[in-house]
């Protein structure tokens, strides 16, 4: 499992001109699985996005959570994670999960992020078209792999 997780404010994510997610302040994060994820990436990746300390606290370093600051989440599926670009131009995708597998994997991923950490989470549509827009603040991006 892959996450790229970035620090922003004001972000959507709109599928054929209509906005089905969207947040104020929080984390922008892009999720992305392959065939061996178990419920133990999700919940490695669950707690490490929940507990990531990269906001600023009262001196002005990077001490709080998304807990901490009240942030909320939105949550993109992207498949291209495992995009492999090694060989040629054009990406292979077999790394990735194939979706009936995926979005299940998915969906507990967010649903662990609302009921163990009490996050907000807002999503994209699984396997859609997407356009994701948002203010990246700092900028701050990191990765988080299991």
């Amino acid at each position: 499992m892959k996450v790229v997780v970035q620090r922003a404010k004001n972000a959507s994510v709109t599928v054929e001109d209509q906005v089905v997610g969207a947040i104020d302040d929080g984390l922008v994060l892009l999720v992305g699985l392959t065939h061996d994820d178990t419920l133990a990436d999700l919940e490695y990746c669950a707690k490490k996005v929940a507990n990531l300390r990269i906001f600023e606290d009262e001196f002005g370093k990077m001490n709080r959570s998304v807990q901490d600051v009240a942030g909320a989440i939105l949550s993109i599926s992207q498949f291209t994670l495992y995009g492999e670009t090694k060989k040629g131009n054009r990406p292979s995708f077999i790394q990735a999960a194939a979706p009936d597998k995926a979005k299940p994997l998915y969906d507990q991923f967010n649903q662990l992020l609302i009921e163990k950490y009490g996050l907000c989470v807002k999503t994209g549509v699984f396997g859609a078209m997407m356009d994701v827009s948002f203010t990246n603040v700092g900028p701050t991006t990191l990765m988080i792999e299991s």
